[in-house]
């Protein structure tokens, strides 16, 4: 699993989620506070959190957080791909991978051709 935030003039860096299962406490750790609270800061006021409603993101603890570090999140409808621009982005990153000359063929490769790929999405 990965996971990675978009704006309009920018991207954060693509973060592989290691072995096991995305819980709302993992998010927090190595989603929310490492990265999306960054974004904010440099982002300013202004700055508006979008997620994809998956049920770890919708914990209490989650909220929590946000409202702990001033993050502002976008009430929008579950399971609504054609509202969240970053499922765009996935699919073109899907892609990408999909037509290296030598797709991967381990979890070793394919976070290397991830992270490659992403890097080169404009």
């Amino acid at each position: 699993m990965v996971w990675a935030g978009i704006m309009i003039n920018g991207r954060t860096r693509l973060h592989v989620v290691a072995n096991g299962t995305m819980t709302s406490q993992r998010y927090i750790e190595e989603v929310l506070l490492p990265h999306v609270s960054l974004f904010r800061g440099a982002v300013g006021d202004k700055f508006v959190f979008m997620d994809d409603n998956a049920t770890c993101h919708r914990t209490l603890a989650v909220q929590d957080c946000l409202d702990s570090e001033g993050i502002q999140r976008l009430v929008w409808p579950a399971c609504s791909p054609d509202l969240n621009p970053i499922k765009n982005v996935w699919d073109a990153l899907r892609r990408q991978v999909a037509g290296r000359n030598y797709p991967p063929t381990n979890k070793n490769t394919l976070i290397r051709a991830l992270t490659e790929e992403w890097d080169k999405l404009p």
